[in-house]
């Protein structure tokens, strides 16, 4: 069995003190030329790689900051975590990404990973409803940020989008384009945006003089592609079927799409659909999406550069002194050819 290379085998190599191979690697300036090239090449010989977790013992600091997702199959997460890592990576911090898929038990599960990690921060997109998640995670001072959702009830950082008007900026463009009877392919309903998104839309209907029961909701257990289609063949039964469906995340719209598609049904025409966070596949789809846009990579990148600043170092050591933000980013209607019927 091969034997890991520690700092002792290099200062050996290169004929130095443990204490020069350490300078080396961490004050590499503080070290003669000639000395620093002999242990870099002693490094290079041996294949010796730095013990993180050593350092970070030493240090009482991690490099590693968390981040944890509803669904890391949704290209709108992916998104979060490029701009999450864009920041981290600035810092010099790496970013452990963790799926919750959707599940409470999971996300706790991730936490407590985080916690015996003794990670920098965690970056989180909470799958727990209840909240009692996050207020066993507290207990072990590590800090984190919210994203894609407000702190409502909770003294942290937070970055997210205002779902409710997101919801009324789709819903009012289906009502301007002549529809009077809309469909809102929901998730689970314990989600606050899900919840958020269904109270803009019946905003905007209530500003058209309609009533809440023009706004047929259709819930659905998760927040993907096969969900929608499910969705879309529930939709496609119905009498008094909508003109038009408001979809909570673009995923289901693909799938609501897919099943119009499947049956005969003419979008925009049969049926105009609105989608929501606008990813990249909403463009491509075979009817280009009309979709809320979500500013998903500066939403991560925020969140991480809020999440630095409550752990810099300050001059005496310790964390600076942080004030607790919430930030909430505004949603813009990218407009498409599904939504645009000659209604």
């Amino acid at each position: 069995m091969a034997q890991s290379v520690g700092i002792k085998d290099v200062a050996r190599v290169a004929g130095v003190s443990v204490g020069t191979v350490s300078n080396v690697i961490n004050r590499p300036d503080s070290v003669a030329t000639e000395t620093r090239a002999r242990v870099l090449s002693a490094i290079d010989r041996l294949g010796y790689v730095r013990s993180e977790s050593a350092r970070q013992l030493r240090a009482g600091r991690s490099r590693i900051m968390g981040l944890l997702v509803l669904d890391m199959g949704n290209p709108f997460f992916v998104d979060v975590a490029r701009g999450a890592e864009r920041a981290a990576r600035r810092a010099g911090l790496g970013v452990m990404v963790c799926n919750s898929a959707e599940s409470a038990g999971e996300e706790a599960e991730y936490l407590s990973l985080f916690a015996e990690q003794r990670v920098r921060g965690v970056l989180l997109t909470p799958a727990d409803a209840t909240g009692r998640n996050i207020a066993a995670f507290r207990r072990h001072g590590i800090p984190f940020v919210l994203v894609d959702r407000v702190s409502e009830g909770t003294t942290e950082c937070s970055v997210s989008v205002d779902d409710v008007a997101g919801g009324a900026l789709a819903v009012r463009h289906l009502l301007d384009a002549g529809h009077r009877s809309v469909a809102y392919v929901s998730g689970p309903p314990g989600l606050t945006q899900i919840r958020d998104r269904r109270t803009g839309a019946l905003s905007a209907l209530a500003e058209a003089g309609l009533g809440p029961d023009r706004l047929r909701e259709l819930p659905t257990e998760r927040l993907d592609v096969a969900a929608g289609r499910d969705a879309g063949a529930r939709l496609l039964g119905l009498a008094d079927r909508p003109t038009a469906v408001f979809c909570a995340n673009d995923l289901l719209a693909l799938g609501v799409l897919q099943a119009m598609y499947a049956a005969g049904v003419t979008v925009p025409d049969d049926l105009a659909i609105v989608g929501y966070d606008d990813i990249e596949f909403a463009a491509a789809a075979a009817v280009p999406l009309t979709s809320v846009r979500q500013p998903a990579v500066t939403m991560g990148a925020l969140a991480a550069d809020m999440l630095l600043e409550e752990t810099e170092e300050g001059p005496g050591g310790g964390t600076r002194a942080h004030e607790h933000r919430r930030v909430v980013l505004q949603p813009e209607l990218v407009v498409r050819r599904s939504s645009l019927s000659s209604r």
